[in-house]
């Protein structure tokens, strides 16, 4: 009985000291990753050793211009590239992106004929096409969706971060900070995406660049009204003098309002929009699984002249739909 209760008592000191040990070391780990997830990226590149002309650079590498030489049809789609890349945070321009995945879809179309070749299909029209829109879901429409849904969460990120450095701002000009002083702060609290972009006006501003300017390139990144509306609140506040800090007190209220207004609408418009989403991705989806599973389901049908003349019309079909459903869940709040 006593060496039962002695192993008992060995055992259970064992589990203890391990248990005791491992929550050490996770709570460590935990405090690690929070210290480092409240930094954002603008004061990782300066705790680095980074210069502020370098990260003003990078922060601005992707923000979407203006470009007068391309034509109409092409300068809106670039534009739009351009502030998804910005979105998504992805380290390229638009140009190199472009180039990537053109240069994948080369290389991906060569090696598939070669192999339909190798497999004893013939190479004809069909198989062309097939080859050309297997090739282009994978290296651009896929790589797309997924620059979108990241851009889109990184955007209703910052849309929910904008009322609580609106208040952080508020409470810094009640207790005595100046608006750079304010912004500064911002800078230092906010994690990203707010906090690099908020890093950027102050490095903007500190190299004389006026307040208004620097703001207002912020909200035409970003595209967002609530930022337009802080922009216009400061302007019409420098113009005809006030109480800085009651004006974006109320209008954090209002910013607020708006927000849930627009999550109601967004809840009552979520089955239309998941539907957009999955008839959008599902297809694109599907034909990449399906190819990759089981290629002669295709291979055998692309011999036939219909083929072609059926892929165009579900391809138009695709595009008519895509074009319809972005029109009917694009709801302006």
């Amino acid at each position: 009985m006593a060496d039962t209760l002695l192993r008992f008592g060995v055992l259970l000191a064992i589990f203890a000291s391990v248990f005791v040990v491992s929550q050490l070391l996770l709570n460590s780990m935990w405090a690690r990753r929070a210290h480092t997830a409240a930094v954002n990226k603008r004061l990782q590149m300066l705790r680095q050793g980074s210069s502020r002309e370098q990260i003003m650079a990078q922060l601005r590498k992707n923000a979407p211009s203006q470009h007068p030489n391309l034509p109409s049809f092409l300068a809106g789609p670039y534009e739009n590239l351009q502030r998804t890349i910005m979105a998504s945070a992805l380290p390229v321009t638009p140009s190199q992106g472009l180039l990537l995945m053109a240069g994948a879809f080369v290389l991906l179309t060569s090696v598939m004929l070669f192999a339909i070749a190798g497999a004893g299909f013939p190479i004809n029209y069909g198989t062309l096409l097939l080859t050309f829109a297997l090739a282009f879901c994978i290296t651009f429409a896929i790589p797309m969706l997924v620059l979108s849904f990241i851009g889109q969460r990184r955007r209703k990120r910052i849309e929910q971060q904008f009322p609580v450095a609106l208040d952080i701002f508020v409470r810094a000009l009640r207790a005595g900070h100046p608006i750079a002083s304010a912004i500064d702060l911002l800078t230092r609290e906010m994690e990203d995406p707010l906090g690099s972009e908020f890093g950027l006006i102050s490095d903007e501003v500190a190299y004389g660049a006026e307040l208004h300017d620097a703001l207002s390139g912020m909200a035409e990144r970003w595209n967002l009204d609530d930022m337009r509306m802080f922009v216009v609140s400061l302007s019409v506040q420098n113009e005809t003098g006030g109480n800085l800090a009651e004006i974006l007190e109320n209008l954090t209220e209002v910013i607020r309002a708006r927000s849930s207004l627009y999550m109601k609408v967004r809840a009552l418009s979520s089955e239309g929009r998941m539907t957009g989403w999955m008839l959008t991705a599902l297809p694109i989806v599907a034909f990449v699984g399906l190819f990759m599973v089981n290629p002669g389901f295709y291979l055998s049908v692309a011999q036939d002249s219909m083929f072609i003349i059926g892929a165009v019309i579900l391809g138009v079909m695709y595009l008519t739909g895509f074009f319809m459903i972005r029109r009917m869940i694009d709801i302006k709040v």
